[in-house]
């Protein structure tokens, strides 16, 4: 299941049935799943932890020193979940003191040339298309897709069930459950074919409706609009989950479109 052409460390914990393709370097503190597939030239560094049934395409380099000039040489990692593609050339940097770890998590597909930065967590099922760009410290819920080269400025937190256009620059946090576009990167609507395709009822895709027009078409500033949301409409888990990421938002949430330009 190695190729003979391979370097693999003698101290890497590599599961019996991996496959591993000639030129694949691999370094010392390293463990990989059952069943997991390596291309050629494709470069695994210490702190990387690689679970089940992934596959990783030529090129791609894991577990990288953080591009941080803070970065002291601290013990850190680099987790990847089971069942997720790495395409060619994607890096994926490991932590730092500040999470000590950046997270992939499971059923994800990385596409080509995607760049995913140190002390970044990243849920489920997330589709990062070619060459969408993490910087440090983002957050990123399940069942995100990114759109070609979007680009993700540091510390920002991106909701679950979201989708982000292609091209895009993300420069405030992402609600959950919506689409995002335009420059400022604006709210245009709800994720309504996401959620559909992942069993979300009629009734829940319209109480998320209802509750971002509240928020971002009707004209309420933020704090009238959150009030309204928690007043108006009835306690679900949707709509706690949507005031919780907007109250706990560091760097704000992103704008409506036309609500005025969203600053660096």
């Amino acid at each position: 299941m190695i190729q003979p052409l391979a370097y693999i460390h003698p101290q890497a914990k590599i599961a019996e049935n991996v496959v591993i393709e000639p030129f694949v370097t691999i370094h010392k503190n390293v463990e990989i799943g059952e069943g997991t597939w390596i291309g050629s030239n494709v470069v695994i560094m210490d702190g990387a932890r690689i679970g089940k049934n992934c596959r990783i395409f030529p090129g791609a380099v894991i577990s990288g020193i953080p591009q941080d000039l803070k970065f002291a040489g601290e013990e850190t990692t680099a987790e990847i979940g089971n069942n997720t593609t790495i395409r060619e050339c994607v890096t994926i940097n490991r932590g730092t003191k500040d999470r000590w770890r950046t997270v992939v998590g499971n059923n994800c597909l990385i596409q080509a040339y995607s760049h995913i930065a140190h002390d970044c967590f990243v849920g489920d099922n997330c589709i990062f298309s070619n060459s969408s760009t993490l910087a440090g410290h983002i957050t990123v819920g399940d069942y995100v897709v990114l759109a070609g080269m979007v680009a993700v400025h540091q510390f920002c937190h991106i909701g679950s069930h979201a989708f982000v256009a292609g091209g895009s620059l993300v420069r405030k946090d992402v609600p959950p459950f919506v689409k995002a576009a335009r420059e400022p990167l604006s709210y245009v609507g709800i994720n309504s074919v996401g959620l559909r395709r992942r069993g979300f009822s009629s009734e829940q895709i319209n109480e998320i409706q209802d509750i971002y027009r509240t928020m971002f078409v009707k004209n309420n500033n933020l704090t009238k609009a959150l009030d309204i949301i928690e007043t108006e409409c009835q306690p679900t888990e949707i709509r706690d989950e949507i005031l919780d990421f907007v109250r706990n938002s560091n760097r704000g949430v992103m704008k409506g479109f036309g609500q005025g330009k969203v600053g660096l």
